[in-house]
């Protein structure tokens, strides 16, 4: 949702849809440019949002900071976590992703460059 947040679109009036644009978007992005890309989301989208091109999973519970937390769980998972570059405004997932091995790019610039503005 750090993603989402970014621009004050009227995303918080339907979460779904703005959940399934942000994946239209990714899919997009990693497609074009050949990115492993996965979102995170804090509990499973009603319906299920399906990707052929990315990564799409979500917290195995939906509580405050689940999602951050099954980040933290991937990058510490992965054998490479230095290959892996976490989007968040969040300073203390921020703060965790990089004590676990992987970068951090801030969540407003990868919004402009995944969805420029007109």
């Amino acid at each position: 949702m750090n993603v989402i947040g970014t621009r004050p679109d009227g995303w918080w009036k339907n979460r779904q849809d703005a959940r399934l644009r942000l994946v239209e978007r990714l899919e997009r992005w990693a497609s074009a440019d050949g990115h492993h890309v996965t979102v995170v989301f804090e509990q499973p989208t009603s319906p299920p949002i399906h990707s052929s091109a990315i990564e799409v999973q979500h917290a195995p519970k939906a509580a405050a900071n689940s999602a951050d937390d099954e980040i933290v769980r991937l990058v510490r998972a992965d054998d490479r976590p230095e290959e892996i570059n976490v989007v968040t405004s969040d300073a203390t997932l921020a703060d965790r992703v990089r004590d676990a091995g992987a970068s951090v790019y801030p969540a407003a610039k990868f919004r402009n460059l995944i969805d420029p503005l007109p």
